[in-house]
């Protein structure tokens, strides 16, 4: 089945009671894992770094990047509370650590998955750090090219012999159709054979339904209470009801994909009787005649012997007289 991470992210606008009804809309709308980002804005950014464009658009213009941020954090004491309200509700808590203390952090929590976002894919003190915990990692690879991702596995897995998952991201908030590029999906699962997912920022379900169908097995997808809150990611997420509809969709698709083994349905072969065709005789013979092609016919219904089959028929002697449009049966023979 493919794994459906609901990306609380910042969404929670640095509060817990509102990361709690987070959890919820997660639990309700049946999403695997739950994942918020665990940092200390102090760790991550310098005074004077600036917001993404985005982020200039969605949240106050002259503030910088790490003040932006500060609102964001939630302290170490509400990511306990957060992990215990997960383990009570029946959904995983996943969480990306974006400094060292908030990996041991998050280990002391129990944690059994680590991610990493885009950004930090060539920040090998973090990815050594994660690796060397040996438990499950997903990371993201925006803004890289093949040869980066590669890399960047390669040193994951000679600190870690834990599962690697790597999911094809675009880190633009929204992504345009144009730039998602969904066939790296296939590129990265045949070049990488791990496991392959896909990060979703764009504005609905379609562009995570077609990365099922390429091979995803993991999609994480940003959502939030309410679209008109203010926050950096808000507008690019989905609300409570679409994230219900986005996971609903995902099974069904799943449902529609199947296991990839070819076979005649249980349905089907209701049908197949009806539609498939039998060997026939195509004229009345006499006892003693030797079958030629031309005595051969394929009709409808698929009670006899397959038309598959009629090759063997060839050459072989009647043992009794035989009516047109009667069906061909091996004790009509001489074996």
């Amino acid at each position: 089945m493919v794994y459906i991470i609901a990306e609380a992210g910042v969404n929670h606008n640095g509060s817990l009671e509102l990361a709690y009804q987070l959890i919820d809309i997660a639990v309700k709308s049946k999403a695997d894992a739950i994942k918020f980002q665990t940092f200390n804005s102090n760790k991550l950014v310098s005074g004077k770094a600036e917001k993404a464009e985005y982020q200039k658009e969605t949240t106050g213009k002259n503030e910088t990047q790490l003040e932006m941020l500060k609102k964001l954090e939630l302290s170490y004491d509400n990511f306990r509370l957060i992990s215990k309200k997960c383990k009570e509700v029946g959904i995983e808590f996943i969480s990306t650590p974006f400094d060292l203390d908030s990996v041991d952090f998050l280990d002391s929590l129990g944690v059994t998955t680590f991610k990493v976002g885009s950004g930090d894919l060539t920040n090998f003190l973090l990815l050594k750090k994660i690796a060397e915990k040996n438990k499950k990692i997903i990371l993201s690879t925006g803004m890289s090219s093949m040869d980066e991702v590669k890399k960047s596995v390669n040193f994951i897995k000679k600190h870690s012999s834990n599962e690697l998952v790597v999911l094809h991201c675009v880190s633009c908030y929204p992504t345009n159709k144009e730039d998602l590029n969904l066939n790296c999906i296939k590129t990265m699962k045949n070049e990488l054979n791990i496991p392959i997912g896909f990060s979703d920022h764009t504005k609905n379900e379609v562009a995570s339904l077609y990365s099922v169908c390429a091979g995803a097995t993991y999609i994480e997808k940003h959502f939030t209470i309410n679209k008109n809150m203010e926050g950096p990611d808000h507008r690019s997420s989905l609300n409570p009801e679409e994230l219900n509809n986005f996971v609903e969709k995902i099974r069904e698709c799943e449902i529609m994909l199947g296991n990839g083994d070819k076979k005649c349905t249980e349905n089907e072969e209701k049908n197949k009787k009806v539609v498939r065709r039998s060997l026939f005789f195509s004229k009345d013979l006499k006892k003693g005649d030797i079958i030629c092609e031309k005595d051969l016919i394929a009709l409808r219904p698929y009670n006899g012997i397959c038309v598959s089959k009629f090759g063997e028929i060839l050459g072989k002697q009647l043992i009794q007289d035989v009516k047109m449009n009667s069906y061909v049966k091996s004790i009509l023979f001489k074996q």
